[in-house]
């Protein structure tokens, strides 16, 4: 028995040893990859002024889709906020998915809201719509509000998109904070693709918004989280968003664009099925299932990760929560992998990662 513990702990001490090393070879790589690919994207926009593209006639046109759910706390703000990003041509869809509080009510007093008669197309499936409503006010002629039977984040989306007008679409949540410049910076790659190098998506840098300070929907002065949770939180997000995605973009094995802030080519979408029911990880599902449609058509594609800070979120504060939402990321991450077990360790889809 001795003899049997002795060659395991020799072979425990191995194993470690060897995990160790890779995964530090691992994460050298693609910080060096990182460092490199964040250098070239400086380099190349360091003398772009984006309000070029305010007055660009190819500046393609953004419909904004934010699911909403019992948000009744901050909706009227963040409605505003989004209403308040720098560009020229946009749509903003709030999809309120069946709240049980007052989000929709509070929406229809703050902007003057009233039913009106849209065409649906049904091009992706969910749940019934109850209402679609417009402002009274010409200003806000920008603004949707769609009222549907709860679904979920991913069914909500879904019908965002079968009411949007335009060939792109950002998905957000409701209560992320946008940079000022974000459209700006994301649709930059959408406008530079070519038809042998298409882009099918882009996505950027999402920020932890705690202890920050916020006037009107924008972020005013960044602070560092005050609580010791939120703070570790802010090394994490460096370390996977810079580090990481950053990489595998230059890598182009990108498999992930965040929930929080994201944009993607509306047809490509739409002929992939839309956002999945089935996972709780929307996100990284359709970005690969696109990529896979891309891949089995043999058509060359990219899916861009910009360095910018482009979104501000709340990170979790306490455990409790930091847990169900950790848990629902590993939830969605092997529910997406079951999906597309077909792809792994497959030649035919090339480098995903």
């Amino acid at each position: 028995m001795g003899l049997v513990f002795y060659y395991f702990t020799k072979f425990a001490d191995h194993f470690i040893l060897i995990y160790s090393a890779l995964l530090f070879a691992t994460y050298f790589l693609l910080s060096a990859f990182s460092a490199m690919d964040i250098q070239k994207y400086m380099r190349r926009n360091s003398f772009i002024d984006y309000r070029d593209i305010l007055t660009a006639p190819s500046a393609p046109s953004i419909s904004i889709i934010a699911p909403a759910y019992n948000e009744s706390k901050n909706i009227v703000e963040n409605v505003r906020s989004l209403l308040n990003i720098h560009y020229v041509n946009f749509e903003v869809i709030i999809v309120n998915d069946g709240s049980k509080d007052d989000t929709l009510q509070l929406m229809i007093d703050a902007y003057e809201l009233e039913a009106a008669p849209v065409a649906i197309e049904q091009k992706l499936a969910s749940k019934p719509i109850v209402a679609v409503y417009k402002s009274k006010i010409p200003s806000l002629g920008r603004l949707t509000v769609i009222d549907k039977v709860n679904g979920g984040k991913a069914d909500a989306l879904n019908a965002g998109i079968n009411i949007s007008r335009y060939g792109i679409f950002a998905a957000i949540d409701v209560d992320c904070i946008l940079e000022y410049e974000s459209l700006l910076k994301m649709v930059k790659p959408f406008m530079e693709q070519t038809e042998s190098d298409k882009v099918i998506a882009v996505g950027g840098v999402v920020r932890i918004a705690n202890s920050c300070e916020v006037n009107e929907g924008k972020i005013i002065r960044v602070n560092l989280p005050d609580q010791i949770l939120p703070r570790i939180q802010v090394l994490e997000y460096i370390r996977a968003f810079l580090l990481g995605r950053m990489a595998w973009s230059r890598l182009n094995g990108l498999i992930l664009i965040s929930g929080a802030f994201g944009m993607f080519d509306k047809k490509i979408a739409i002929d992939c099925g839309g956002y999945n029911h089935r996972t709780v990880g929307e996100d990284m599902e359709l970005v690969i299932r696109m990529r896979r449609y891309m891949e089995e058509r043999k058509k060359k594609y990219k899916v861009v990760y910009l360095p910018d800070p482009l979104c501000w979120t709340e990170a979790p504060s306490s455990l409790k929560i930091l847990s169900k939402q950790r848990n629902r990321w590993t939830r969605g991450t092997a529910e997406t992998l079951w999906i597309h077990k077909k792809l792994i360790f497959n030649p035919r889809y090339h480098f995903l990662a």
